[in-house]
């Protein structure tokens, strides 16, 4: 069952002209094995932090530190959670992501579907 799906696009140049503005940036949104990362890389990257982050309702006080999006050896990004955005995520019965990551034409964005198992009892 999906229990919420996010998109968001990023404008590279403007995400890269960011980062310079402010530098601790870079450390607030990625987690160390990200930072190195070219800044197409890192745009699209943000683009799936926020997709998820919409997936799982844009919960105040998300750590960004406690999203990762990591790659496989074919190129295939996948979604790694822990902390607060692990705990939101449980609160909305989610167990799986799926993930897509593009960038071209000055653009990254991300697609994310949070599936899992409805939640029960009322609101």
């Amino acid at each position: 069952m999906i229990v919420g799906i996010g998109v968001d696009v990023v404008d590279i140049e403007r995400f890269r002209q960011q980062l310079e503005r402010t530098p601790a940036l870079r450390e607030r949104l990625f987690v160390p094995s990200e930072r190195g990362l070219n800044t197409r890389s890192l745009a699209a990257r943000f683009a799936a932090k926020e997709a998820i982050a919409k997936a799982i309702g844009a919960p105040v006080g998300m750590n960004w530190q406690h999203c990762t999006i990591e790659v496989d050896d074919t190129g295939a990004p996948s979604v790694v959670v822990d902390g607060t955005v692990a705990d939101a995520a449980r609160a909305r019965g989610v167990e799986t992501w799926h993930l897509s990551i593009s960038h071209d034409g000055g653009l990254a964005t991300a697609m994310v579907v949070a599936e899992g198992r409805a939640r029960t009892g009322s609101k």
